[in-house]
């Protein structure tokens, strides 16, 4: 445990700061939503952030030292009859210049953080089968593959 703790601290950057989104991020966070193979526009995430509801989900921006948004996690709770309440990390990205610097654990340890101030037992991430690098993160910062299963979708359009 200690070992992680230094890796973490190594890793970890000095000018970053976690904050709500802001209006004037949209365009960044949109462009980042597009890395994460959702392309979006600025106009379609403000919609999206407006309809999320602040006791069930949160937004965290994690920003560099002028205060420009160079990452972002969405976490909402989860509910679910068969388990206790979890929230779920529903993304995580970070500009490509900033990747492996510590940044995402930043904002993974505020969800996690913030999942804990709502009583939840535990915090689920899912990541594409494709994404080996976000898979090692994971592991990484503590988490363990609980299972492997499959998401079938049907489009309502």
């Amino acid at each position: 445990m200690e070992q992680k703790k230094a890796l973490q601290s190594e890793r970890r950057p000095t000018a970053v700061s976690v904050r709500p989104p802001r209006p004037s991020d949209a365009g960044v966070l949109a462009s980042l939503a597009g890395e994460l193979g959702y392309p979006t526009d600025p106009e379609t995430l403000l919609g999206r952030l407006a309809a999320l509801h602040p006791a069930d989900a949160a937004v965290m921006v994690a920003t560099d030292a002028t205060d420009a948004p160079i990452g972002w996690c969405h976490v909402e709770l989860r509910r679910s009859l068969v388990a206790p309440l979890s929230a779920l990390v529903a993304g995580l990205v970070i500009t490509a210049a900033h990747r492996s610097s510590g940044i995402g654990a930043e904002l993974l340890d505020a969800a996690e953080r913030w999942a804990r101030e709502r009583n939840c037992a535990r915090l689920v991430v899912a990541t594409r089968v494709t994404r080996e690098r976000a898979h090692r993160f994971y592991l990484r910062e503590g988490y363990e593959i609980a299972k492997t299963s499959h998401l079938f979708e049907k489009r309502l359009d």
